[in-house]
């Protein structure tokens, strides 16, 4: 295994059976250079890689811990959600970490608004953005506020076979915000963070609005939607109002199934 490019200490293009690919270790390109053979034995990850051109530009102007710090993540992330990323999180993440350390650095601090349902929604990638958060601080002694680890998780939820378009999943998580913001409001009730029935709620929300975007409403007969109706007036009519409100914020119309499930969740809230 040949080396076609050194992209600093800890990464090199090789050539492997004809193909590039990027191989990854500790001191793997130390004192070597273009057609020097690779140390196998130093090869702690190797991937392929078709966007190379982008990955040695962002190595160019960052320094080489932060990509180090990124590969020890998503070698984490990949062993405790069982499953292979993306490889194009190899960019993403590690230009969006070496930005916010180094925003960290200089006292800067983004908050990220979608923290709470960040949390409920991807909770697995949430807990390893925690996680990250105290291997940066361990390794380069910055602390970074529990928001990066919402921003961290989000980009591990998108970068997941299936995980879905980055922006399409903020603007889901933003449109579930904005719902329970909105139930909040029209109960005019204080929902803890920690309360099951919230839990419930954001995770009905987040499935609701999937099955929408793939034309797939929930099956509920229309003896069951009368019934509801009936057996839950208020919280039946505190669906309806907030049906309206996601409609004149989103664009969105909730389907009568979709108003059902709702009125039960608004009833497991009102009697908690």
């Amino acid at each position: 295994m040949k080396i076609k490019k050194v992209l600093n200490n800890n990464a090199v293009i090789v050539l492997d059976d004809g193909k590039e690919k990027v191989a990854v270790g500790a001191g793997i390109a130390f004192n070597k250079k273009r057609n020097d053979i690779v140390n196998v034995n130093k090869i702690e990850k190797i991937f392929v890689m078709r966007e190379n051109d982008k990955l040695e530009q962002l190595l160019s102007r960052i320094p080489e811990e932060h990509f180090t710090i990124s590969e020890e993540i998503i070698t984490y992330a990949e062993r405790h959600m069982g499953t292979k990323l993306n490889e194009h999180i190899h960019i993403v993440l590690t230009d969006h970490l070496s930005f916010a350390i180094e925003r960290s650095r200089d006292g800067i601090e983004i908050n990220n608004k979608l923290l709470h349902e960040i949390k409920i929604l991807y909770q697995k990638e949430f807990e390893i953005g925690l996680w990250a958060l105290k291997h940066i601080k361990e390794v380069c002694q910055v602390d970074m506020p529990i928001d990066e680890a919402a921003f961290i998780a989000l980009h591990l939820h998108t970068m997941k076979p299936h995980g879905g378009d980055l922006h399409q999943t903020v603007r889901q998580t933003a449109i579930i915000r904005d719902m329970v913001q909105s139930i909040k409001n029209h109960l005019s009730i204080a929902v803890e963070e920690n309360d099951i029935s919230y839990h419930r709620l954001i995770t009905h929300l987040r499935f609701t609005l999937t099955r929408l975007s793939q034309y797939a409403p929930h099956s509920m007969d229309e003896e069951m939607i009368v019934m509801i109706q009936k057996k839950f007036p208020v919280s039946y009519n505190y669906a309806k109002e907030i049906a309206k409100d996601l409609l004149n914020l989103h664009g969105i119309n909730l389907p009568d199934q979709e108003l059902g499930y709702i009125t039960l969740h608004i009833e497991r809230l009102r009697k908690r």
